[in-house]
Protein backbone atom coordinates (compact mmCIF):
# COMPACT_ATOMS: atom_id res chain seq x y z
CA UNK A 1 0.00 0.00 0.00
CA UNK A 2 1.04 3.46 -0.83
CA UNK A 3 0.53 4.64 2.70
CA UNK A 4 2.39 1.32 4.34
CA UNK A 5 -0.66 0.16 5.81
CA UNK A 6 -1.43 -3.34 6.24
CA UNK A 7 -3.93 -4.94 3.40
CA UNK A 8 -5.70 -8.61 3.18
CA UNK A 9 -5.87 -9.96 0.07
CA UNK A 10 -7.72 -13.22 -0.49
CA UNK A 11 -9.48 -16.12 -2.72
CA UNK A 12 -12.09 -17.83 -0.77
CA UNK A 13 -12.52 -21.24 -2.17
CA UNK A 14 -16.29 -22.93 -2.21
CA UNK A 15 -14.86 -26.52 -2.71
CA UNK A 16 -16.43 -28.61 0.61
CA UNK A 17 -15.44 -32.10 -0.59
CA UNK A 18 -14.58 -34.45 2.54
CA UNK A 19 -10.55 -35.25 2.70
CA UNK A 20 -8.64 -38.39 4.63
CA UNK A 21 -8.38 -37.28 8.48
CA UNK A 22 -4.67 -36.70 9.71
CA UNK A 23 -6.28 -38.15 13.45
CA UNK A 24 -8.90 -40.74 13.05
CA UNK A 25 -7.58 -41.74 9.40
CA UNK A 26 -11.16 -41.58 8.14
CA UNK A 27 -10.61 -41.89 4.26
CA UNK A 28 -13.03 -38.94 3.22
CA UNK A 29 -14.72 -37.31 6.94
CA UNK A 30 -12.48 -34.54 7.17
CA UNK A 31 -14.39 -31.04 5.98
CA UNK A 32 -13.37 -27.62 6.18
CA UNK A 33 -13.66 -24.32 4.47
CA UNK A 34 -10.34 -22.27 3.06
CA UNK A 35 -9.06 -19.52 1.55
CA UNK A 36 -5.47 -18.95 0.28
CA UNK A 37 -3.90 -15.79 1.60
CA UNK A 38 -1.94 -13.54 -0.63
CA UNK A 39 -1.40 -10.95 2.30
CA UNK A 40 -2.98 -10.77 5.45
CA UNK A 41 -2.58 -7.44 8.24
CA UNK A 42 -1.82 -9.17 11.92
CA UNK A 43 -5.25 -7.68 13.05
CA UNK A 44 -7.00 -9.55 10.33
CA UNK A 45 -5.56 -12.62 11.04
CA UNK A 46 -5.87 -11.86 14.47
CA UNK A 47 -9.65 -11.54 14.16
CA UNK A 48 -9.64 -14.50 11.68
CA UNK A 49 -8.39 -17.03 14.81
CA UNK A 50 -10.82 -15.79 17.22
CA UNK A 51 -13.88 -16.96 14.90
CA UNK A 52 -11.81 -20.69 14.66
CA UNK A 53 -9.48 -19.98 11.57
CA UNK A 54 -5.90 -21.10 11.44
CA UNK A 55 -3.58 -20.77 8.67
CA UNK A 56 -0.85 -23.75 7.35
CA UNK A 57 1.72 -21.58 5.24
CA UNK A 58 -0.14 -19.32 3.07
CA UNK A 59 -3.23 -21.17 3.46
CA UNK A 60 -5.83 -20.33 5.83
CA UNK A 61 -8.27 -23.20 7.11
CA UNK A 62 -11.67 -23.29 9.34
CA UNK A 63 -12.78 -26.68 10.24
CA UNK A 64 -16.60 -27.81 9.52
CA UNK A 65 -17.51 -27.91 13.53
CA UNK A 66 -20.71 -29.62 13.06
CA UNK A 67 -19.85 -32.27 10.21
CA UNK A 68 -15.99 -32.88 10.34
CA UNK A 69 -15.12 -36.37 11.87
CA UNK A 70 -12.89 -34.99 14.33
CA UNK A 71 -14.15 -30.95 15.61
CA UNK A 72 -11.13 -28.43 16.68
CA UNK A 73 -11.36 -26.34 18.72
CA UNK A 74 -9.33 -22.73 19.09
CA UNK A 75 -7.38 -23.39 22.54
CA UNK A 76 -6.01 -20.40 24.48
CA UNK A 77 -4.01 -20.30 27.31
CA UNK A 78 -4.10 -17.10 29.72
CA UNK A 79 -0.77 -16.34 30.62
CA UNK A 80 -1.21 -13.90 33.16
CA UNK A 81 -2.72 -16.31 35.48
CA UNK A 82 -0.22 -19.55 34.26
CA UNK A 83 0.08 -21.76 36.58
CA UNK A 84 2.62 -24.79 36.23
CA UNK A 85 1.19 -28.52 36.29
CA UNK A 86 3.07 -31.48 38.09
CA UNK A 87 4.43 -33.16 34.58
CA UNK A 88 6.03 -29.63 33.42
CA UNK A 89 7.80 -28.55 36.21
CA UNK A 90 9.04 -32.46 35.62
CA UNK A 91 10.28 -32.12 32.04
CA UNK A 92 11.59 -28.15 32.93
CA UNK A 93 13.41 -29.74 36.25
CA UNK A 94 14.87 -32.43 33.78
CA UNK A 95 16.12 -29.84 31.09
CA UNK A 96 18.10 -28.36 34.19
CA UNK A 97 19.63 -31.35 34.76
CA UNK A 98 20.68 -31.76 31.56
CA UNK A 99 22.16 -28.67 31.09
CA UNK A 100 23.41 -27.86 34.21
CA UNK A 101 24.91 -31.47 35.06
CA UNK A 102 24.69 -33.21 31.27
CA UNK A 103 22.49 -36.10 32.60
CA UNK A 104 20.58 -38.00 30.07
CA UNK A 105 17.53 -39.67 31.08
CA UNK A 106 16.30 -41.52 27.83
CA UNK A 107 13.14 -44.13 27.51
CA UNK A 108 11.07 -42.43 29.85
CA UNK A 109 8.32 -39.45 29.74
CA UNK A 110 7.09 -40.31 26.30
CA UNK A 111 5.24 -37.44 25.55
CA UNK A 112 1.54 -37.26 24.38
CA UNK A 113 2.62 -35.69 20.71
CA UNK A 114 5.76 -34.98 19.65
CA UNK A 115 5.04 -31.51 18.80
CA UNK A 116 2.34 -29.08 20.44
CA UNK A 117 1.06 -27.77 17.75
CA UNK A 118 0.79 -30.89 15.16
CA UNK A 119 -2.26 -29.93 13.99
CA UNK A 120 -0.85 -26.89 11.82
CA UNK A 121 0.44 -29.68 9.40
CA UNK A 122 -2.15 -32.79 9.38
CA UNK A 123 -5.91 -33.05 9.47
CA UNK A 124 -6.99 -30.78 6.33
CA UNK A 125 -6.10 -30.78 3.07
CA UNK A 126 -4.42 -27.13 1.73
CA UNK A 127 -5.92 -26.15 -1.95
CA UNK A 128 -3.33 -25.15 -3.98
CA UNK A 129 -3.76 -21.31 -5.87
CA UNK A 130 -4.11 -22.11 -9.72
CA UNK A 131 -5.51 -18.16 -10.29
CA UNK A 132 -3.53 -15.46 -12.29
CA UNK A 133 -3.49 -12.79 -9.24
CA UNK A 134 -1.01 -10.51 -9.62
CA UNK A 135 -1.94 -7.36 -8.43
CA UNK A 136 0.90 -5.83 -6.69
CA UNK A 137 0.00 -4.76 -2.76
CA UNK A 138 2.72 -2.04 -2.70
CA UNK A 139 0.79 -0.04 -5.37
CA UNK A 140 -2.36 1.80 -4.72
CA UNK A 141 -5.87 0.68 -5.35
CA UNK A 142 -9.03 2.62 -6.93
CA UNK A 143 -11.54 2.81 -4.88
CA UNK A 144 -15.41 2.85 -5.45
CA UNK A 145 -16.75 3.91 -2.13
CA UNK A 146 -20.19 2.86 -0.49
CA UNK A 147 -20.68 6.35 -0.08
CA UNK A 148 -20.59 7.26 -3.25
CA UNK A 149 -23.23 4.79 -4.34
CA UNK A 150 -25.63 5.93 -1.64
CA UNK A 151 -25.48 9.87 -2.39
CA UNK A 152 -25.24 9.80 -6.52
CA UNK A 153 -26.75 7.67 -9.00
CA UNK A 154 -24.39 5.20 -10.56
CA UNK A 155 -24.45 5.90 -14.38
CA UNK A 156 -23.06 3.43 -16.10
CA UNK A 157 -24.14 1.02 -19.11
CA UNK A 158 -24.00 -2.63 -19.00
CA UNK A 159 -21.54 -4.74 -19.82
CA UNK A 160 -22.65 -7.00 -22.74
CA UNK A 161 -19.43 -9.28 -22.80
CA UNK A 162 -16.07 -9.48 -21.21
CA UNK A 163 -14.70 -7.94 -24.70
CA UNK A 164 -17.23 -4.87 -24.98
CA UNK A 165 -16.20 -3.99 -21.12
CA UNK A 166 -12.07 -3.54 -22.57
CA UNK A 167 -13.51 -0.99 -24.45
CA UNK A 168 -11.58 0.42 -27.96
CA UNK A 169 -7.88 0.71 -28.13
CA UNK A 170 -7.37 3.97 -26.98
CA UNK A 171 -11.09 5.00 -25.71
CA UNK A 172 -11.67 5.79 -22.07
CA UNK A 173 -15.04 4.51 -20.18
CA UNK A 174 -16.05 7.38 -18.60
CA UNK A 175 -18.92 5.64 -16.46
CA UNK A 176 -15.90 3.80 -14.95
CA UNK A 177 -13.32 7.20 -14.13
CA UNK A 178 -16.32 8.94 -12.85
CA UNK A 179 -16.84 6.62 -10.15
CA UNK A 180 -13.21 5.87 -9.36
CA UNK A 181 -11.35 7.58 -6.88
CA UNK A 182 -7.48 7.03 -7.63
CA UNK A 183 -6.17 8.24 -4.31
CA UNK A 184 -4.52 5.58 -2.66
CA UNK A 185 -6.18 3.26 -0.55
CA UNK A 186 -5.83 4.66 3.21
CA UNK A 187 -8.63 3.16 5.20
CA UNK A 188 -11.40 0.32 4.66
CA UNK A 189 -13.97 0.92 5.77
CA UNK A 190 -14.98 4.48 6.03
CA UNK A 191 -14.65 6.45 9.44
CA UNK A 192 -18.11 5.13 11.38
CA UNK A 193 -17.79 2.14 9.85
CA UNK A 194 -15.71 -0.63 11.74
CA UNK A 195 -11.84 -0.10 13.05
CA UNK A 196 -9.39 1.68 10.94
CA UNK A 197 -6.76 -0.70 10.18
CA UNK A 198 -3.77 1.64 9.83
CA UNK A 199 -3.87 2.75 13.66
CA UNK A 200 -3.18 1.00 16.63
CA UNK A 201 -5.96 -0.87 18.22
CA UNK A 202 -7.67 1.51 21.14
CA UNK A 203 -6.10 0.86 24.57
CA UNK A 204 -8.34 1.61 27.87
CA UNK A 205 -7.14 3.97 30.40
CA UNK A 206 -6.55 1.16 32.72
CA UNK A 207 -4.10 -0.65 30.12
CA UNK A 208 -2.19 2.42 29.77
CA UNK A 209 -1.48 2.98 33.12
CA UNK A 210 -0.79 -0.56 33.60
CA UNK A 211 2.02 -0.34 31.45
CA UNK A 212 3.18 3.01 33.23
CA UNK A 213 3.25 1.45 36.54
CA UNK A 214 4.89 -1.76 35.09
CA UNK A 215 7.61 0.76 33.60
CA UNK A 216 8.12 2.14 36.73
CA UNK A 217 8.66 -1.32 38.27
CA UNK A 218 11.53 -1.76 35.40
CA UNK A 219 13.33 0.77 36.11
CA UNK A 220 13.62 0.15 40.04
CA UNK A 221 14.74 -3.14 39.22
CA UNK A 222 17.40 -1.86 37.23
CA UNK A 223 18.65 1.04 39.74
CA UNK A 224 19.04 -2.02 42.09
CA UNK A 225 20.93 -4.14 39.92
CA UNK A 226 18.04 -6.34 38.97
CA UNK A 227 18.28 -5.93 34.93
CA UNK A 228 16.78 -8.25 32.62
CA UNK A 229 19.37 -10.71 31.62
CA UNK A 230 19.27 -12.72 28.20
CA UNK A 231 20.49 -16.76 27.93
CA UNK A 232 24.06 -15.66 29.01
CA UNK A 233 24.31 -13.29 25.44
CA UNK A 234 23.31 -10.06 25.43
CA UNK A 235 21.24 -8.30 22.54
CA UNK A 236 23.69 -6.86 20.36
CA UNK A 237 24.00 -5.86 16.47
CA UNK A 238 24.89 -9.43 15.65
CA UNK A 239 22.01 -11.17 17.55
CA UNK A 240 19.47 -8.29 18.29
CA UNK A 241 16.44 -10.72 18.84
CA UNK A 242 18.03 -13.42 21.39
CA UNK A 243 15.20 -14.33 23.90
CA UNK A 244 14.94 -12.08 27.09
CA UNK A 245 13.97 -13.51 29.93
CA UNK A 246 13.60 -11.36 33.73
CA UNK A 247 15.90 -12.48 36.29
CA UNK A 248 13.37 -12.98 39.49
CA UNK A 249 14.87 -13.57 43.10
CA UNK A 250 12.52 -16.39 44.65
CA UNK A 251 10.55 -15.28 47.52
CA UNK A 252 9.84 -17.69 50.66
CA UNK A 253 6.40 -19.25 50.83
CA UNK A 254 5.64 -18.76 47.34
CA UNK A 255 5.38 -21.26 44.17
CA UNK A 256 8.31 -21.01 42.05
CA UNK A 257 7.61 -19.70 38.57
CA UNK A 258 8.35 -20.62 35.23
CA UNK A 259 10.64 -17.93 34.85
CA UNK A 260 12.46 -18.91 38.08
CA UNK A 261 12.68 -22.54 36.30
CA UNK A 262 13.81 -21.49 33.53
CA UNK A 263 16.58 -19.49 34.71
CA UNK A 264 17.95 -21.26 36.87
CA UNK A 265 18.78 -23.84 34.05
CA UNK A 266 20.79 -21.06 32.49
CA UNK A 267 24.03 -20.54 34.77
CA UNK A 268 27.56 -19.70 33.02
CA UNK A 269 29.18 -22.53 34.56
CA UNK A 270 26.61 -25.01 33.34
CA UNK A 271 27.84 -27.79 31.21
CA UNK A 272 25.47 -26.98 28.60
CA UNK A 273 24.66 -23.96 27.13
CA UNK A 274 21.37 -23.06 25.72
CA UNK A 275 20.08 -19.85 23.84
CA UNK A 276 16.79 -19.06 22.24
CA UNK A 277 16.93 -16.69 18.94
CA UNK A 278 13.97 -15.41 17.87
CA UNK A 279 14.20 -14.44 13.77
CA UNK A 280 12.19 -13.53 11.27
CA UNK A 281 10.67 -15.84 8.69
CA UNK A 282 8.66 -13.93 6.26
CA UNK A 283 9.84 -11.73 4.78
CA UNK A 284 13.01 -13.93 6.23
CA UNK A 285 16.03 -11.55 7.88
CA UNK A 286 19.49 -12.27 7.28
CA UNK A 287 19.93 -14.79 10.51
CA UNK A 288 17.22 -16.09 8.91
CA UNK A 289 18.55 -16.55 5.53
CA UNK A 290 22.10 -18.00 6.86
CA UNK A 291 20.88 -20.80 9.53
CA UNK A 292 18.26 -21.94 6.58
CA UNK A 293 19.51 -24.63 5.25
CA UNK A 294 20.77 -26.07 9.38
CA UNK A 295 17.17 -25.63 10.33
CA UNK A 296 15.67 -27.86 6.86
CA UNK A 297 17.57 -30.51 7.65
CA UNK A 298 16.70 -30.75 11.26
CA UNK A 299 12.95 -30.51 9.74
CA UNK A 300 13.44 -33.34 7.44
CA UNK A 301 15.24 -35.17 9.98
CA UNK A 302 12.23 -35.05 11.94
CA UNK A 303 9.66 -35.65 9.42
CA UNK A 304 11.41 -38.68 8.75
CA UNK A 305 12.14 -39.99 12.29
CA UNK A 306 8.92 -38.95 13.56
CA UNK A 307 6.32 -38.83 11.06
CA UNK A 308 7.84 -41.74 9.26
CA UNK A 309 7.65 -39.25 5.72
CA UNK A 310 9.94 -41.12 3.12
CA UNK A 311 12.99 -38.75 1.74
CA UNK A 312 11.35 -37.64 -1.00
CA UNK A 313 8.62 -36.05 0.67
CA UNK A 314 9.93 -33.59 3.10
CA UNK A 315 11.43 -31.58 0.60
CA UNK A 316 12.91 -28.17 0.59
CA UNK A 317 10.38 -26.58 -1.37
CA UNK A 318 7.67 -28.41 0.76
CA UNK A 319 9.25 -26.77 4.24
CA UNK A 320 9.11 -23.23 2.95
CA UNK A 321 5.82 -23.44 1.43
CA UNK A 322 4.49 -25.20 4.90
CA UNK A 323 6.58 -23.11 7.31
CA UNK A 324 8.48 -20.32 5.69
CA UNK A 325 6.29 -18.65 4.01
CA UNK A 326 3.62 -16.58 5.52
CA UNK A 327 0.78 -14.05 4.19
CA UNK A 328 1.32 -11.79 7.79
CA UNK A 329 2.90 -8.40 6.73
CA UNK A 330 5.37 -7.01 9.14
CA UNK A 331 4.41 -4.40 10.79
CA UNK A 332 6.48 -2.38 13.26
CA UNK A 333 3.69 -0.31 15.08
CA UNK A 334 5.83 2.16 17.80
CA UNK A 335 3.86 1.16 20.72
CA UNK A 336 4.25 -2.70 19.08
CA UNK A 337 6.93 -5.31 20.48
CA UNK A 338 10.59 -4.13 19.65
CA UNK A 339 10.80 -7.70 17.07
CA UNK A 340 7.37 -6.04 15.73
CA UNK A 341 4.18 -8.34 14.28
CA UNK A 342 4.20 -10.72 12.07
CA UNK A 343 5.71 -14.51 11.89
CA UNK A 344 9.12 -15.98 13.20
CA UNK A 345 11.34 -19.26 13.64
CA UNK A 346 12.45 -19.65 17.48
CA UNK A 347 15.38 -21.00 16.96
CA UNK A 348 17.38 -23.01 20.25
CA UNK A 349 20.49 -23.21 20.55
CA UNK A 350 22.80 -26.02 21.96
CA UNK A 351 26.42 -25.58 22.42
CA UNK A 352 26.37 -23.53 19.11
CA UNK A 353 24.16 -25.70 17.10
CA UNK A 354 20.42 -25.92 16.46
CA UNK A 355 18.69 -28.47 17.94
CA UNK A 356 14.79 -26.65 17.77
CA UNK A 357 12.55 -24.30 15.76
CA UNK A 358 9.21 -23.79 17.20
CA UNK A 359 6.94 -21.69 14.48
CA UNK A 360 5.49 -18.56 16.25
CA UNK A 361 3.06 -16.02 14.63
CA UNK A 362 3.26 -12.71 17.10
CA UNK A 363 0.09 -11.05 16.60
CA UNK A 364 -1.86 -7.82 18.92
CA UNK A 365 -3.29 -10.09 21.12
CA UNK A 366 -1.34 -13.14 21.35
CA UNK A 367 1.31 -15.30 20.63
CA UNK A 368 0.27 -18.28 18.17
CA UNK A 369 1.94 -21.52 17.98
CA UNK A 370 2.40 -22.87 14.37
CA UNK A 371 4.78 -25.63 14.93
CA UNK A 372 7.15 -27.26 16.38
CA UNK A 373 9.96 -29.06 15.05
CA UNK A 374 13.50 -30.65 16.32
CA UNK A 375 16.78 -33.02 16.14
CA UNK A 376 14.89 -36.75 16.73
CA UNK A 377 18.36 -37.13 18.79
CA UNK A 378 17.23 -34.91 21.67
CA UNK A 379 13.91 -36.28 21.95
CA UNK A 380 14.46 -37.27 25.12
CA UNK A 381 14.26 -33.87 26.48
CA UNK A 382 10.77 -33.50 25.61
CA UNK A 383 11.31 -30.58 23.40
CA UNK A 384 6.98 -30.40 23.13
CA UNK A 385 6.53 -29.41 25.87
CA UNK A 386 9.39 -27.45 27.05
CA UNK A 387 8.94 -25.63 23.69
CA UNK A 388 5.57 -24.52 24.69
CA UNK A 389 6.09 -22.93 27.93
CA UNK A 390 9.31 -21.43 26.62
CA UNK A 391 6.29 -19.65 24.48
CA UNK A 392 4.36 -19.15 27.10
CA UNK A 393 7.14 -17.52 29.18
CA UNK A 394 8.09 -15.62 25.91
CA UNK A 395 4.53 -14.12 25.58
CA UNK A 396 4.64 -13.49 29.79
CA UNK A 397 7.94 -11.07 28.94
CA UNK A 398 6.32 -9.82 25.88
CA UNK A 399 3.34 -8.50 27.98
CA UNK A 400 5.43 -6.86 30.28
CA UNK A 401 5.91 -4.03 27.37
CA UNK A 402 2.96 -5.02 25.04
CA UNK A 403 -0.39 -5.07 27.60
CA UNK A 404 -2.22 -6.31 24.81
CA UNK A 405 -0.38 -9.63 23.89
CA UNK A 406 -1.91 -11.71 27.01
CA UNK A 407 -2.82 -14.76 25.18
CA UNK A 408 -0.76 -18.02 24.24
CA UNK A 409 -2.57 -19.43 21.21
CA UNK A 410 -2.17 -23.55 21.07
CA UNK A 411 -3.72 -24.34 17.82
CA UNK A 412 -6.43 -26.70 18.17
CA UNK A 413 -7.70 -28.97 20.92
CA UNK A 414 -9.52 -32.26 19.88
CA UNK A 415 -11.38 -33.81 22.56
CA UNK A 416 -12.07 -37.12 20.50
CA UNK A 417 -8.22 -37.43 19.60
CA UNK A 418 -6.73 -38.45 23.06
CA UNK A 419 -3.44 -37.45 21.33
CA UNK A 420 -4.42 -34.01 21.28
CA UNK A 421 -6.30 -33.98 24.46
CA UNK A 422 -3.10 -32.40 26.41
CA UNK A 423 -2.93 -28.86 25.32
CA UNK A 424 -5.88 -28.80 27.92
CA UNK A 425 -3.28 -29.79 30.71
CA UNK A 426 -1.76 -26.07 30.39
CA UNK A 427 -4.06 -23.61 33.14
CA UNK A 428 -5.92 -21.41 32.94
CA UNK A 429 -7.14 -22.15 29.77
CA UNK A 430 -10.50 -21.07 26.89
CA UNK A 431 -12.16 -23.20 24.33
CA UNK A 432 -13.76 -21.64 21.66
CA UNK A 433 -17.76 -21.58 20.93
CA UNK A 434 -17.85 -22.61 17.40
CA UNK A 435 -21.30 -21.16 17.49
CA UNK A 436 -21.46 -17.85 19.19
CA UNK A 437 -17.79 -17.56 19.39
CA UNK A 438 -17.39 -16.69 22.94
CA UNK A 439 -14.27 -18.38 25.06
CA UNK A 440 -15.45 -20.64 27.33
CA UNK A 441 -13.27 -22.18 30.51
CA UNK A 442 -12.09 -25.61 29.01
CA UNK A 443 -13.54 -26.96 32.99
CA UNK A 444 -16.91 -26.34 31.64
CA UNK A 445 -16.65 -28.06 28.17
CA UNK A 446 -15.17 -31.14 28.62
CA UNK A 447 -18.35 -32.89 30.21
CA UNK A 448 -20.41 -31.28 26.96
CA UNK A 449 -17.43 -32.89 24.78
CA UNK A 450 -17.15 -35.79 26.31
CA UNK A 451 -21.19 -36.82 25.83
CA UNK A 452 -20.80 -35.58 22.03
CA UNK A 453 -17.83 -34.70 20.67
CA UNK A 454 -19.47 -31.83 18.68
CA UNK A 455 -20.62 -28.70 21.14
CA UNK A 456 -22.03 -25.63 21.29
CA UNK A 457 -20.37 -24.68 24.14
CA UNK A 458 -21.61 -21.12 25.04
CA UNK A 459 -24.10 -21.57 28.10
CA UNK A 460 -26.18 -19.02 27.48
CA UNK A 461 -29.21 -20.35 25.03
CA UNK A 462 -30.08 -17.34 23.53
CA UNK A 463 -26.53 -15.79 23.08
CA UNK A 464 -25.62 -15.14 19.43
CA UNK A 465 -22.43 -14.07 17.19
CA UNK A 466 -22.40 -10.90 17.82
CA UNK A 467 -20.14 -10.48 14.86
CA UNK A 468 -22.34 -12.34 12.21
CA UNK A 469 -23.41 -11.42 8.83
CA UNK A 470 -25.64 -8.32 8.44
CA UNK A 471 -25.07 -6.46 5.45
CA UNK A 472 -23.91 -8.55 2.56
CA UNK A 473 -23.62 -5.34 0.09
CA UNK A 474 -20.88 -4.02 2.65
CA UNK A 475 -18.49 -7.01 2.04
CA UNK A 476 -15.35 -5.03 0.24
CA UNK A 477 -13.72 -7.47 -3.14
CA UNK A 478 -11.07 -6.02 -5.25
CA UNK A 479 -12.32 -6.62 -8.63
CA UNK A 480 -9.86 -5.57 -11.77
CA UNK A 481 -7.56 -3.70 -8.81
CA UNK A 482 -10.66 -1.70 -7.84
CA UNK A 483 -11.64 -1.84 -4.22
CA UNK A 484 -15.37 -1.82 -3.97
CA UNK A 485 -17.84 -3.33 -1.96
CA UNK A 486 -19.68 -6.15 -3.61
CA UNK A 487 -23.08 -4.46 -4.34
CA UNK A 488 -21.48 -1.86 -6.83
CA UNK A 489 -19.26 -4.89 -7.70
CA UNK A 490 -23.12 -6.46 -8.37
CA UNK A 491 -23.43 -3.72 -10.79
CA UNK A 492 -20.97 -3.83 -12.56
CA UNK A 493 -20.65 -7.51 -13.34
CA UNK A 494 -24.69 -8.07 -14.34
CA UNK A 495 -23.90 -11.74 -14.45
CA UNK A 496 -22.05 -12.19 -11.34
CA UNK A 497 -23.24 -15.67 -9.98
CA UNK A 498 -21.40 -15.81 -7.02
CA UNK A 499 -23.36 -14.72 -4.10
CA UNK A 500 -23.63 -17.47 -2.43
CA UNK A 501 -19.74 -18.06 -2.51
CA UNK A 502 -19.29 -14.31 -1.09
CA UNK A 503 -22.22 -14.88 1.57
CA UNK A 504 -20.35 -18.09 3.23
CA UNK A 505 -17.21 -16.44 2.91
CA UNK A 506 -18.78 -13.20 4.77
CA UNK A 507 -20.67 -15.57 7.26
CA UNK A 508 -17.23 -17.38 8.39
CA UNK A 509 -15.44 -14.51 8.46
CA UNK A 510 -17.68 -11.92 10.19
CA UNK A 511 -18.98 -9.05 9.32
CA UNK A 512 -15.88 -6.72 10.94
CA UNK A 513 -13.77 -8.57 8.71
CA UNK A 514 -15.27 -8.99 5.47
CA UNK A 515 -15.85 -4.83 5.33
CA UNK A 516 -11.82 -4.92 5.91
CA UNK A 517 -10.09 -7.40 3.77
CA UNK A 518 -10.56 -7.36 0.25
CA UNK A 519 -12.35 -10.63 -1.53
CA UNK A 520 -10.66 -11.04 -4.94
CA UNK A 521 -13.07 -11.17 -7.38
CA UNK A 522 -11.87 -12.28 -11.40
Amino acid sequence: MADGSAVTILEYFTEDDGYKCGYCKGTSSNYSNGMWAHAMSVQDYQDLIDRGWRRSGMYVYKPTMNRTCCPQYTIRCHILDFKLSKSSKKILKKMTRFLSKGEVVKGSDVEPMDSHSEDAGIGHQPVACTSEFNTDIEKPFKIVSLEELESTEIQEKPQPDAASDKGEPGSKNPSVEADVSTEPFKSVPKPGRGADPTKPPCRKAKDIRREIKLKKLLQKQQQRGVADVSQHQEPSCANPHTVLLGHHVPQANRPKSLEEFIFESLTPDAVHQLEVRLVRSSPPNSQFKATFQESYQIYKRYQMAIHKDPPDKATEHQYTRFLCQSPLQAENPPDGPVSGYGSFHQQYWLDGKIIAVGVIDILPRCISSVYLYYDPDFAFLSLGVYSALREVAFTTQLQKTVPSVCYYYMGFYIHSCPKMKYKGQYHPSDLLCPETYAWVPIEKCRTKLDQSKYSRLNEDPNAEDENRLRDLGKVLVLYRNTVMPYSIYQRRKKRASDEEAVRQYASLVGQTCAERMLLYRN
